[in-house]
């Protein structure tokens, strides 16, 4: 009599082989179980960064009535956030690697949670401005802290999905911050930035520290128990963990670089570019048109809370879309598309205020302008917005990246700064003059990309490193 090719599950053998796939696949859902816990915890901090972000932009007009600020006063306002940022950019590597990855998102929204509370209780510029430039440092911190922590938890096949949340949230608290922001009084959307500290505060208690950290610091007992508690208490994390060892003690052996180090004609190339690019992002006046959307769409006669509505959810679209064609469409066509709107954009909004200011086609200007900064937020989300950090994120060598990635973060967060800062004064002087030059300085960026720029799609980042600096 022939053996029956598929086993009965009464079967010892077949029992066994059930409880088995049974007990890996409840060790795979514990995994991703906290795996996903702690990446929405970490995101969190991305949606404070994203609520800092907005909070400017549909709240300016009451503010300065509220306060009698004067345009001065709010310039200051809205632009000390970035300087804010600054410093917490500068200080953030070394935070994360004393306190922690968790210590440091702790501190962050700490701060962030004061900022909130003394803008909610401001009576004049000095708490108002205390308040952004501490809830600034916060999400300067969790710029790089958050992203740093969610690449060091995750497992390898799901880090590329995992990481483009920290994206998708920032831009998400912007959005909301823009929409609600058009009902409630600027001291109550103040207060809605106290929920994501809230959470993230109360959620660093339930997930562990990042793995690598704590095998940095020697803390090996720890480092094992946070490694088992994301893979699932039946993973095998032998070879991981002596990956993770080996991984650190080689970063041991390498050089410490100091930030003239990057000078160096060895390193010259990728320094270029990764700041290059992100001179291109910041300059080509995206805080400018992030911080005073709603603005914009009331001086050029559009209806303030119909235009910020449609450019907060367009933006989300646009950048999730873009998570998912990032790997299959290549790094510099993104670039190279998104450019040329931001310059279509920036030139059909710069008409539309010549318009305005010489009361031509009166009847056009409405229309003209919506399209122009949707075609901008759309083009930058397209690729501006994103693509800049993946591409810093492979080209620094591994003994440079704290000391070039720190540079490179700190030149955006200036020019974050000086945009939004110089913006209304802008504005003041030509209004289409100011996008007239917004267009010039993306056009420059294009420039730039095709000259400059090297594709990174499907390379190592061996290949990537040694065909830049080699």
């Amino acid at each position: 009599m022939e053996e029956p090719l598929i086993l009965k599950n009464d079967h010892p053998v077949a029992t066994a082989s059930v409880e088995e796939d049974g007990l890996q696949q409840k060790s795979r859902n514990e995994s991703l179980w906290m795996v996903y816990l702690s990446t929405f915890v970490a995101v969190c901090g991305s949606y404070v960064f994203g609520c800092c972000v907005g909070f400017s932009s549909p709240t300016q007009d009451a503010i300065r009535e509220d306060l009698s600020l004067s345009l001065a006063e709010y310039s200051m306002f809205g632009s000390i956030l970035t300087f804010g940022a600054m410093i917490g950019a500068i200080t953030s590597g070394s935070l994360a690697d004393l306190m922690g990855r968790k210590g440091a998102m702790r501190l962050s929204s700490t701060f962030c949670a004061a900022g909130w509370i003394a803008i909610y209780f401001a009576q004049g510029v000095v708490a108002l401005d205390i308040g952004r430039l501490a809830t600034g440092y916060g999400m300067g911190v969790f710029s790089y802290v958050v992203p740093v922590f969610i690449s060091e938890i995750a497992p390898k096949n799901l880090r590329g999905a995992l990481a483009t949340l920290n994206q998708v949230m920032i831009c998400g608290g912007a959005s909301v911050s823009f929409i609600i922001g058009t009902f409630l009084t600027w001291r109550a959307l103040a207060l809605t930035g106290l929920i994501p500290c809230g959470i993230l505060l109360i959620g660093l208690f339930l997930i562990p520290e990042s793995p690598r950290w704590l095998a940095k610091r020697g803390r090996q007992k720890e480092f094992e128990v946070a490694l088992q508690k994301l893979r699932g208490k039946d993973a095998d994390i032998v070879e991981e963990a002596a990956e993770i060892k080996e991984y650190i003690e080689t970063l041991d052996r390498l050089p410490k670089v100091k930030l003239l180090d990057l000078f160096n004609k060895r390193y010259l190339r990728s320094v270029i570019i990764g700041v290059g690019l992100m001179v291109a992002q910041q300059f080509g006046g995206i805080n400018g048109v992030c911080f005073y959307v709603s603005n914009i769409f009331k001086s050029a006669g559009f209806s303030p809370s119909v235009g910020t509505i449609t450019y907060a959810i367009l933006q989300v679209v646009v950048t999730l879309l873009i998570t998912q064609v990032i790997d299959r469409a290549g790094r510099k066509p993104l670039l190279l598309v998104s450019g040329s709107g931001l310059v279509l954009a920036c030139l059909i909004t710069g008409l539309s205020f010549y318009l305005k200011v010489n009361e031509l086609a009166l009847n056009y200007v409405p229309a003209m302008a919506v399209t122009g900064i949707l075609l901008y937020i759309g083009s930058f989300s397209a690729g501006m917005g994103a693509v800049p950090w993946v591409i810093m994120s492979e080209i620094f060598p591994i003994n440079i990246k704290g000391a070039a990635g720190a540079l490179a973060t700190l030149v955006n967060w200036f020019g974050a700064w000086a945009v939004s800062y110089t913006y209304n004064f802008l504005m003041s002087w030509s209004s289409y003059g100011t996008f007239l030059v917004y267009a010039a300085i993306n056009a420059l960026a294009i420039v730039f990309v095709i000259k400059v720029v090297p594709e990174t799609k499907g390379r190592t980042l061996e290949q990537i490193q040694a065909a830049i600096n080699g």
